[in-house]
């Protein structure tokens, strides 16, 4: 089936006037054309807060109880002991100071998050300009710049993810596959509203969550109604 006529078929199923709770909407994505591979089921929810005031800054991490589907791979800036700690835990590429180079002149990017120690971040912050546009700078309040790599690498491996206002008050993440079905997304989805909602700042006034809408890779949003 063709993309486009794919997408009319998935619009078709659903109401764009109406908010829709959050199994309703997930089983109407199972019930959607299938595409050509696994879609990933996205979130997208816009709030009621001014992201270029410090205090307004809306961001954290989250373990999905079920995971995204996706397998990440890690790659750790460190030396010596916490080196080899990074590498008996999993980390995908362990390296220091011989990556920049790789990093800044090969565009090198197979990795998809990177955690460092925090005496390597004198080198890694070589590579903001390089690392940052891409949202792959460690950072300590996503738990990727520690000292406990161990638990870093797992809490990664294992199904974190960050969520991070954009320049228009919008926070967009994957959590999860069309294949986990509706109940193990429905779960998934809890526990990123409620770390959402936690992450309220102080200084947010008035609504806080403007609107809530899940969509597949391929897929038209569906509008929730997020109380």
């Amino acid at each position: 089936m063709k993309v486009a006529k794919r997408y009319a078929e998935c619009s078709k199923l659903v109401d764009k006037n109406k908010e829709y709770e959050i199994k309703e909407a997930l089983e109407l994505i199972e019930k959607m054309p299938k595409a050509k591979f696994d879609e990933t089921v996205e979130l997208h929810v816009k709030l009621g807060v001014d992201s270029k005031h410090a205090d307004q800054q809306v961001r954290g991490t989250v373990v999905l109880p079920n995971g995204t589907g996706k397998t990440q791979k890690v790659l750790v800036f460190a030396k010596g002991p916490k080196a080899e700690e990074a590498e008996k835990a999993g980390a995908d590429f362990v390296g220091a100071e011989e990556l920049i180079p790789k990093i800044q002149n090969e565009n090198w990017f197979d990795y998809d998050v990177v955690v460092a120690t925090p005496d390597m971040m004198g080198v890694v912050g070589r590579l903001g300009k390089v690392l940052g546009p891409k949202g792959l700078m460690p950072n300590p309040k996503s738990g990727t710049v520690t000292m406990d790599v161990t638990k870093a690498i797992n809490e990664i491996k294992s199904g974190k993810v960050e969520y991070r206002l954009d320049k228009t008050n919008i926070i967009h993440l994957g959590f999860g596959k069309v294949s986990f079905g509706t109940d193990k997304l429905a779960e998934n989805y809890d526990t990123i509203m409620n770390a959402i909602i936690k992450a309220k700042p102080a200084a947010a006034k008035g609504q806080y969550i403007k609107s809530v809408s899940v969509t597949t890779t391929m897929g038209p949003g569906i509008f929730i109604n997020q109380k």
